[in-house]
């Protein structure tokens, strides 16, 4: 398997990455392809479709043993389940698939053709095995059965901020950040109304608390590149 590209996120930590790619459609991200497939012969035709697959690795949950089964944190982290039947990290083999929207490419002169997309769940600097266009005539199944994964949509917090807050965040960050706090960051086992969440977002660390069904952003602070997250 040879890593293709790696994509640019605003997360540098796993903490706060959307659970599945497309629940927050404002986050966005570049793909930079490596240097050895930065051909724009490769990506002729892909402007033509508005979506695509991304097949990457996970490269932060790599093991040398596997478990036949895990414990899904939207269940609480109380109840197995077999690891083929979830979308867990700890798999014989790490790879993740995300669909993701191609919002446009672009030739860069050192970089050659960068896809712009949004949607996307993944890391900051996660490595991309492949790409493929996404083809709604065969890859969309609205009539889908989910599993247990259709009792667990539980999300939408009501979010509150204030202005001051929020304007430490780049105008074009905002929409996403919030989009991403609605979801709801926490493990689905931790409900301590009293506990502060720190989330790492761009170079920015978000502090908060949730009590019932409000999340408050009680500070942001802008982190060094070098400097650890309070």
């Amino acid at each position: 398997m040879k890593v293709i590209a790696k994509i640019h996120t605003d997360f540098p930590e796993k903490f706060g990455v959307p659970r599945q790619s497309g629940l927050v459609a404002s986050l966005t991200g570049k793909i930079v392809f490596e240097p050895e497939y930065r051909v724009v012969e490769a990506v002729r035709g892909l402007e033509g479709y508005s979506h695509i697959w991304l097949l990457w690795q996970f490269s932060q949950a790599m093991r040398e043993t596997w478990s036949p089964t895990v414990r899904p944190p939207r269940l609480g982290g109380n109840q197995r389940l077999g690891v083929f039947a979830t979308r867990s990290p700890y798999r014989p083999n790490p790879i993740g698939l995300s669909s993701v929207r191609l919002e446009k490419i672009a030739v860069e002169e050192q970089l050659g053709p960068v896809l712009y997309i949004s949607g996307a769940d993944l890391l900051d600097g996660t490595p991309i095995y492949d790409i493929k266009p996404y083809l709604p005539f065969t890859d969309s199944h609205p009539e889908a059965i989910g599993g247990f994964s259709d009792a667990c949509v539980t999300y939408g917090l009501q979010v509150e901020i204030s202005e001051e807050l929020l304007m430490k965040i780049p105008l074009d960050k905002q929409e996403a950040l919030l989009g991403v706090l609605a979801q709801d960051p926490r493990p689905a086992y931790q409900n301590d109304p009293q506990r502060i969440y720190g989330l790492m977002f761009g170079t920015q660390n978000i502090s908060f608390r949730v009590q019932e069904n409000i999340l408050s952003v009680m500070a942001v602070e802008t982190v060094g590149l070098h400097e650890e997250k309070k």
